[in-house]
């Protein structure tokens, strides 16, 4: 696989706060490292760049993603000709702003996609052979330059995904106050999100592609099909849950505290039971909430392949 990381030889925008800006520092990243700065695009991005995203993606299904099973053959993908397309075309996400973007569901399926895209493209740019941890850095690393502005793949998920709450690692907003990306976060943080963002792992999520007026149906699929596929593991016998790790990391985002270390545990297993098919299994889980032992699984950072 080649490297297509480029380093755009114009400004870029970008106010990171300082924490962000020391990681980089010291991951050896430059602010003006993107995926997609190599071509010109000497046009105006249009607002159906959404329609064009999602075109894009579902060629990109075509020659390499396997919906059903959520695994990625980024080989066949490197190599095939839509990515080819797709490296030149790219370069058009320089001139979109993503302000266009009219509806909260718009902007959420947008951000989603491109998150997911930009993945599957920085695995492809940086060669990752075993797993995504093969790359120092590497969700502040992938990135593409939107509108004039750096975004990274952290940038999408805690900053604009995530309603600005941050990083777990990293205390404090993500956007500080002067920062004008701060703009385009989404009005609310839904939960349901973090079945839909693909890390290039075996235990992510299955990739997807989503679409602003189907994403509440598609949401409750994800959270039902993660949940119910080995991301929550119950057993009643020795009255204990089995979560994966994303529950321990966005623990708030789902009714608990940071990292689940303080206070009950029991509003993110009565958020979990929601969405467990097996009603039975469902009313154990909210009725017992306060007295189950809760296990967290190792996360396995193998590539999705």
């Amino acid at each position: 696989m080649q490297n297509y990381a480029c380093v755009s030889d114009v400004p870029v925008q970008a106010k990171s706060r300082l924490l962000v800006s020391l990681y980089m520092m010291l991951s050896g990243i430059k602010t003006t490292e993107a995926l997609n700065c190599a071509a010109k695009s000497d046009g105006q991005a249009g607002s159906d760049i959404g329609e064009k995203l999602k075109m894009t993606l579902n060629r990109w299904k075509a020659d390499g993603f396997n919906i059903e099973t959520g695994k990625v053959d980024y080989q066949r993908l490197a190599n095939s000709e839509v990515f080819s397309e797709f490296r030149d075309a790219v370069s058009i996400l320089q001139n979109f702003d993503p302000a266009t973007l009219q509806t909260e569901n718009e902007r959420k399926a947008f951000w989603i996609n491109m998150y997911n895209m930009l993945i599957v493209h920085g695995i492809i740019a940086y060669g990752v052979k075993s797993s995504v941890q093969e790359v120092k850095g590497a969700f502040e690393r992938f990135a593409y330059i939107i509108g004039g502005y750096r975004f990274s793949t952290d940038d999408i998920e805690h900053g604009i995904l995530r309603a600005n709450k941050g990083h777990v690692a990293m205390p404090g907003k993500r956007f500080s106050g002067s920062d004008s990306r701060r703009r385009l976060v989404v009005e609310t943080l839904d939960p349901r999100i973090h079945f839909t963002l693909v890390c290039a792992s075996t235990s992510c999520p299955p990739i997807g592609i989503y679409q602003a007026d189907l994403l509440d149906l598609q949401f409750d699929l994800a959270a039902k099909n993660f949940i119910n596929n080995g991301g929550v593991v119950v057993d009643r016998g020795q009255m204990t849950v089995s979560l994966s790790r994303i529950f321990q990391w966005y623990a708030s985002d789902f009714g608990g505290s940071w990292m689940n270390l303080f206070g009950s545990v029991a509003p993110v297993l009565r958020w979990i039971a929601q969405f467990i098919q097996d009603s039975d299994l469902a009313q154990f889980v909210d009725e017992n909430a306060e007295k189950l032992q809760i296990r967290y699984q190792e996360y396995d950072w193998s590539l999705n392949v």
